[in-house]
């Protein structure tokens, strides 16, 4: 699966049934050539758009549930 079939898909977290966006960026382990969290888009913040930062709620890969045809259900508290 590629990064823009992820992006396509929304991230539900499983605690609540919120809809936290979808996929954003992923981060990786160069070390071990694997992903360590999926990154969803955070809370708007106009100071740190103005920075050109991107605000974003990291799910370690440890808290996704299930990948699934039109969703990634995850499993975190926010």
């Amino acid at each position: 699966m590629s990064l823009s079939e992820l992006r396509q898909k929304d991230v539900i977290n499983t605690r609540d049934g919120h809809c936290l966006g979808r996929p954003m960026d992923l981060e990786f382990c160069p070390a071990e050539g694997r992903v360590t969290a999926l990154v969803v888009p955070g809370e708007f913040c106009l100071s740190a758009m103005i920075r050109g930062e991107r605000c974003g709620i990291v799910i370690p890969w440890e808290n996704i549930c299930k990948i699934g045809d039109d969703v990634i259900l995850v499993d975190v508290m926010i």
